[in-house]
């Protein structure tokens, strides 16, 4: 079989996409399809995609055998509407609930005397220290004593707002209780952007946190001599390198001035529905299936989604996937990002040891998980549901600019101050703009959801 490949780099897929999708000016199918919810319903009901169940039932034996191991990962792919438009992508490795990791470098713990802070204001003090003790040598002003990602899938700073008793995250929705807490107008919050903003204002965090891209992010970690205080991230090496990686270890989660400690679970799903579609122009849609059925045989999704044969893995006697020796100074997390395609995969718990060993680095971060935040860990979050096409038609007029909003408002408050004096009319603003009726649709389908459980 010949594919003729289409890559678009990423920074430029989505307004491709959306082009291609206008003018009807379709590729056969979609690899890594990224279609938000609203535009699997929008275009699978437009017929720019197609249903795919009858496909997978007659062509597709692998990811048949899945649906039957994992019908819930079925039913996550079915619209509303009980069409199946586009195909999973699942590793079922338990890392999702955390994505964000806070490492201090403990080796200038060590060269100040200082103890590993377990407060917000013992951590706010470290801070001070590694500004003002010249904790690499180098008689310079060249320390960042903390630095982030702002409002990034990963290395984000929504954890740090738990110590107040609000973790936040990039939706800014967390669950109590069954009920939907939209987090950014709760008084808590106010409380955790009020103290940030004096850490920043004292020069403890990073202000290009709010505009740096990942590179850039990742060379304030590779400095030499060392520069980075603390910062957060999916894992310590990454930032920092495999060769620098001792210096530094997680912080556990802090305790917050009114006495607050816990840990905010994702809204991230081990579970994906868009990694794959197939567009009304593929006049075989028979046998793009059989092929995308291909990348769902087990040791196929592995060699996708971390690496392949050769390069990441070679066969042990018994056939199973086992992770090469990696070259000295090379980090898994920025060597996948080169060698694996990732798309259309499941690769379930039951593989992991049988067909595939998890790579070390991911059975260190479920130790981690486990040792660390696992009990400070809350028990609920947001899940993945499926809306119907009206309630996705208002999530999505609702929501973008809602975020979009609030997003632009915390940035200003954390860097500039002033969330005191306009927080009335700032809470006043998002009832205009509709978050009570947003509040309401992902209130009735999260019911919905648990009803069906």
């Amino acid at each position: 079989m010949y594919i003729d490949w289409n890559n678009i780099p990423g920074d430029g897929y989505e307004e491709r996409k959306n082009l291609m999708l206008a003018s009807n000016e379709l590729p056969d199918a979609f690899y890594n399809a990224e279609f938000s919810d609203h535009e699997i319903v929008k275009y699978g009901q437009a017929g720019s995609i197609i249903p795919l169940e009858d496909l997978i039932e007659e062509y597709a034996p692998n990811l048949k055998e899945i649906f039957e191991l994992r019908p819930e990962l079925k039913s996550m792919v079915t619209a509303p509407d009980g069409h199946i438009y586009s195909l999973p992508r699942a590793e079922e490795m338990g890392l999702s609930a955390v994505p964000n990791f806070t490492s201090i470098n403990k080796s200038w713990l060590d060269e100040l005397g200082l103890d590993m802070p377990t407060t917000l204001d013992e951590y706010g003090d470290v801070l001070r220290a590694f500004r003002d003790q010249d904790p690499n040598g180098t008689g310079k002003d060249d320390v960042i004593p903390m630095s982030f990602m702002y409002n990034f899938w990963t290395g984000n700073f929504g954890d740090m707002f738990a110590a107040f008793g609000i973790p936040d995250n990039v939706d800014h929705q967390i669950v109590r209780d069954g009920e939907v807490i939209f987090t950014v107008v709760q008084p808590e919050y106010k409380e955790a952007i009020e103290y940030f903003h004096g850490w920043i204002e004292e020069g403890l965090i990073d202000d290009e946190s709010f505009t740096h891209d990942v590179s850039q992010y990742f060379a304030k970690g590779k400095t030499s001599p060392a520069t980075l205080g603390s910062y957060i991230w999916w894992e310590t090496e990454e930032i920092v390198g495999p060769e620098r990686a001792d210096d530094y270890v997680l912080l556990p989660p802090l305790e917050g001035p009114n006495g607050h400690k816990m840990v905010g679970r994702s809204n991230y799903s081990e579970y994906g529905r868009a990694a794959f579609v197939i567009t009304s122009a593929n006049e075989h849609p028979e046998i793009t299936m059989r092929w995308v059925d291909q990348l769902y045989e087990p040791k196929m999704s592995a060699q996708i989604s971390w690496g392949p044969l050769g390069i990441i893995y070679e066969e042990d006697e018994n056939g199973m996937l086992v992770n090469k020796e990696l070259e000295e100074g090379v980090s898994m997390g920025e060597l996948r990002q080169k060698v694996a395609p990732n798309g259309p995969v499941v690769v379930l718990a039951e593989h992991f040891g049988t067909v595939v060993d998890m790579e070390s680095r991911a059975k260190k971060r479920l130790q981690d998980i486990e040792e660390v935040y696992a009990p400070y860990l809350v028990e609920e979050n947001f899940p993945q549901i499926f809306f119907t096409e009206e309630e996705l038609a208002r999530i999505n007029r609702l929501e973008v600019d809602i975020l979009d909003f609030v997003n632009q408002k915390q940035a200003v408050w954390l860097l500039n101050g002033g969330i005191e004096e306009e927080w009335d009319s700032y809470v006043d603003q998002l009832e205009k703009m509709g978050l009570s009726e947003l509040m309401e649709i992902y209130q009735e389908g999260l019911d919905r959801f648990n009803a069906n459980l």
